[in-house]
């Protein structure tokens, strides 16, 4: 049983312009690391699809599907004052949402153990009805609401441990529990939502865990919060399916924002994640690019993620507790405790 992975040279073809911190530069660096991995007779190359319509509408409406299809063959257009296409963005961010959807369903026939979609543009900051964020249509999303369908699965788990908050993803599920969507990020910092209250509404009513983090959180209190907080939620939801958005722009030099996680701090996030997995789920994880903007250090990250889901990890490390963990447990146990006990 090997790890999927998807990368497609369409991807590249999504132009956002010579001075965008998303662009194709991301993809060539974690491309050269794949090339020369240590372990590549661990990966699985397997092709992208692009979504369907049908497929897009589980979270997007119409107007907004119509809206990205009409840019199709323009040199560009600016959606926001952060999200632009070009001529083939349509087609790569179709690929994109396909590429999940065929990762999930290699998992199921049991193809692959695990995989990740190297893909762009990203997708945890697209609502049902934007683009915005640099993202388009919302790949993880999107196979949340396929796995449930196509695979008649009742419980799926997103992570998101993008340093920006996935409001895309929290709205698409935020009255929902048959997806529980965890993020933890930097707060405040775009797009200025995920803070503790936000926790659902109606039915979904403590199935969004926001656990925003200060500027110059490090690895200890990444990976204790994972351990600690995540790891507990997960061993009581026993999600069927998890998805992690993986976004890279937590690390200690990434221009976008002001966290402090090394290589090292990653590979214990994805560590534990993938025990989790194996614990509840059967392993049935699938990471999902997103964020990552210092290229050298997304390039490290990635090939971390990669060493642990593929069983070549680190020993698992002792970290130890800041007082920035006991604060963000305190607000946990008091923000949470009607829905999660840990």
């Amino acid at each position: 049983m090997k790890t999927g992975i998807i990368q497609d040279d369409l991807f590249l073809e999504h132009d956002t312009g010579p001075y965008h911190p998303e662009r194709k530069e991301r993809l060539l660096s974690i491309g050269e690391g794949i090339n020369s991995y240590s372990h590549s007779s661990q990966l699985l190359g397997l092709s992208a699809r692009p979504a369907t319509e049908q497929e897009l509408r589980l979270i997007h409406t119409p107007r907004h599907i119509e809206k990205m299809r009409l840019t199709s063959g323009r040199p560009y257009t600016q959606l926001d004052p952060d999200t632009v296409t070009s001529a083939r963005s349509y087609e790569a961010a179709l690929l994109a949402a396909g590429s999940v959807l065929v990762l999930i369903d290699s998992l199921f026939s049991g193809q692959i153990q695990n995989g990740f979609a190297f893909v762009r543009p990203p997708g945890h900051h697209a609502e049902p009805g934007k683009a915005m964020g640099f993202c388009l249509f919302n790949n993880v999303a999107i196979g949340a609401a396929y796995a449930l369908e196509k695979h008649k699965l009742e419980r799926v788990m997103i992570i998101d441990f993008d340093v920006h908050h996935g409001n895309g993803t929290q709205e698409a599920f935020y009255m929902r529990r048959d997806v529980l969507y965890v993020s933890t990020h930097q707060f405040p910092l775009y797009p200025g939502t995920g803070d503790f209250p936000e926790v659902g509404a109606g039915p979904g009513k403590g199935y969004t865990v926001n656990l925003p983090l200060a500027a110059g959180t490090e690895d200890h209190t990444y990976n204790l919060v994972y351990e600690s907080i995540i790891g507990l939620i997960c061993e009581a939801y026993k999600p069927q399916l998890m998805l992690v958005s993986a976004g890279f722009d937590a690390y200690t030099e990434d221009p976008l924002a002001g966290m402090n996680v090394t290589p090292e701090g990653f590979a214990g996030i994805s560590q534990t994640l993938h025990s989790l997995a194996q614990n509840n789920c059967g392993g049935k994880v699938i990471f999902v690019l997103e964020g990552g903007y210092h290229l050298t250090g997304l390039q490290l990250c990635v090939l971390r993620v990669l060493d642990e889901i593929t069983h070549h990890g680190i020993p698992r490390q002792e970290w130890r507790p800041r007082p920035s963990f006991q604060a963000v447990l305190e607000k946990s146990k008091a923000q949470f405790h009607p829905f999660w006990k840990f």
